[in-house]
């Protein structure tokens, strides 16, 4: 479900093919590099 929420509010660029969605392997890498937050 977070997937689907992040490519519907476009945080997370994919392609429709059919019912499903298809999320590049760079953007999903793009996107946990850029959220990661270094604790203490």
């Amino acid at each position: 479900m977070t997937v689907y929420r992040l490519v519907h509010h476009g945080e997370l660029p994919a392609v429709r093919v059919g019912r499903s969605f298809r999320v590049p392997e760079q953007a999903v890498n793009d996107y946990l590099r850029d959220s990661y937050v270094e604790t203490a």
